[in-house]
């Protein structure tokens, strides 16, 4: 059984067909999904694989309880470290849901920094990652910094700006080199 990291731009509020109909393969195929518990993307992919009645799902959390676990899965809570704020309580979930992770698939809506950002942590391991951009209505594949680097190239400059901002100094590392 591959494990599949999903995740997504907290400001998604429906998921595009195309996103649909891979989850509902990755389902038919029994694969174990890793998600966060963030309103958004993480909200309704949970719902849809929650009216399936799908079990191979682990929920990740960096709160005492998860903020969303629609369908009572196996919980996993990731502390943050001491201090930590705004996006740094949860980077550490991501973190860990891209290291278990054979493939991910990411919904960006072209705006989301920590979507962008995951989709880096998966290919620095070697795990390939489908990308449905909402804004533009695109799936792609990146499998590489390199891949990686040209979708960064193409985003905003406040969202790059936000990205570099986020980045580990490993990962700031691993894209310069």
């Amino acid at each position: 059984m591959a494990m599949i990291f999903i995740g997504g731009s907290r400001d998604i509020d429906v998921l595009p067909d195309p996103v649909i109909e891979r989850i509902s393969a990755i389902v038919a195929h029994e694969h174990g999904v890793l998600i966060g518990d963030a309103p958004g993307a993480d909200a309704e992919v949970q719902g849809l694989l929650a009216g399936y009645g799908y079990e191979h799902v682990g929920v990740f959390h960096a709160g005492k309880e998860p903020r969303h676990n629609l369908g009572d899965w196996a919980a996993y809570r990731i502390p943050p470290p001491d201090g930590a704020q705004g996006f740094a309580v949860h980077a550490g979930t991501d973190r860990e849901m891209a290291r278990r992770a054979d493939y991910g698939l990411m919904i960006w809506d072209g705006a989301s920094p920590g979507t962008f950002l995951n989709v880096l942590r998966l290919v620095l391991i070697a795990s390939p990652c489908v990308v449905y951009d909402t804004m533009r209505s695109r799936v792609t594949t990146t499998c590489s910094v390199a891949e990686w680097r040209a979708m960064f190239e193409r985003a905003d400059a406040d969202v790059a700006r936000e990205v570099i901002a986020r980045m580990t100094a490993e990962e700031r590392k691993a894209v310069a080199a």
